[in-house]
């Protein structure tokens, strides 16, 4: 089937030849080119879309994260206010301590005194 396509060139000048045999290496540079361009187009396609996926991936992460923390700000919120009320609670019974220790000592002063006078 070559022969067919190069047929049509026989009883050209050399010139034209010349000529022809230059746009034919200029298509095949072109078709090249034009392949090696397609080439780095799907890689730069195929790069773009790891990247979308390395993004989508990076918000998901985030968006957990935001979610953890929130729930660890909440937790910390939980565990101050049960803080706050330990601390009040132990006030209170410290204060009730300090009242029957005070309660105590006076007893042991009224018994002291009501010992006093029954020896006398």
């Amino acid at each position: 089937m070559s022969w067919a396509v190069e047929e049509w060139k026989e009883g050209l000048s050399p010139r034209v030849l010349q000529k022809i045999h230059e746009l034919e290496s200029q298509v095949d540079k072109l078709k090249k080119e034009r392949q090696q361009r397609q080439f780095q187009l799907e890689s730069l396609e195929a790069a773009l879309q790891k990247q979308k996926q390395k993004v989508e991936n990076e918000k998901n992460e985030a968006a957990t994260l935001k979610r953890e923390n929130q729930s660890l700000m909440e937790l910390c919120d939980n565990l101050e206010k049960a803080k706050q009320k330990i601390s009040h609670d132990l006030q209170v019974k410290e204060s009730q301590v300090n009242i029957q220790s005070g309660q105590l000592n006076s007893n042991k002063k009224d018994i002291e005194r009501l010992e006093q006078e029954l020896k006398r």
